[in-house]
């Protein structure tokens, strides 16, 4: 998905999207609203987008569709390069820039998503609480409720157990949302625990098996009905 509100801009991006054949655009918009609406409707695995636009910035609408698995700003201002990758941003394009820039670009967003191939989240899941995950070139039997807490390392998620910790390609939010992580709490935009392991909840932290995580403002109503200590 393509979103540029400057014309030319929007069609030099389609033009070199169509050197490579294994590219399908979606959708092209010179409005965030209307692309935003569309990715509600039918996920892109890509987005391309401007930063500096009217009524919805880049930014903004990256903020809202951070569930897509890579996003690639195209903007005149690279003063914006620090906010995007805190956006979880693959790559950052300053115009006008080169077919050479380009195809380095485009050659980092196949070997991304090569590795989401290679690296399938979740194998598949046997009875209520069983997964395999893929560790390496092995896969790993692990039983839910012995996952203390999961950890967001930006297009990963630290899994952690008592006896290990492990790192499958999703972010923490898609993650979560799998029907197999539904015991999980959101603690903090980093952190999901499981209530069975809290020993103690205190004015902005959570102990899990002796583990201090912290709680951020925005998900304390989550823990209400765990305690009165907040």
């Amino acid at each position: 998905m393509v979103v540029d509100d400057d014309d030319i801009d929007r069609l030099t991006t389609l033009s070199f999207l169509s050197d490579y054949p294994f590219m399908e655009v979606i959708g092209a918009f010179d409005s965030p609203a209307a692309a935003l609406e569309m990715a509600q409707q039918q996920l892109p695995d890509v987005l391309f987008l401007d930063i500096d636009m009217p009524q919805i910035s880049g930014l903004e609408l990256r903020k809202q569709l951070l569930h897509v698995p890579a996003c690639i700003f195209i903007t005149s201002y690279p003063d914006y390069a620090v906010e995007s990758f805190e956006m979880a941003a693959l790559d950052f394009l300053v115009k006008p820039f080169t077919a050479e820039r380009f195809a380095k670009m485009m050659e980092r967003l196949q070997q991304h998503t090569l590795i989401r191939q290679k690296a399938t989240l979740l194998e598949h899941t046997l009875g209520a609480d069983t997964i395999f995950i893929k560790d390496g070139s092995e896969q790993i039997k692990l039983q839910l409720h012995e996952i203390i807490y999961l950890e967001a390392l930006k297009d990963y998620t630290g899994i952690v157990t008592a006896q290990k910790k492990y790192a499958v390609l999703s972010p923490l939010g898609s993650l979560i949302k799998e029907k197999a992580f539904g015991s999980f709490i959101r603690i903090h935009r980093s952190y999901a625990i499981q209530k069975h392991f809290i020993k103690k909840i205190s004015s902005g932290e959570v102990m899990v098996n002796d583990i201090v995580l912290p709680v951020g403002r925005s998900f304390k109503d989550a823990l209400k009905g765990l305690t009165v200590n907040l």
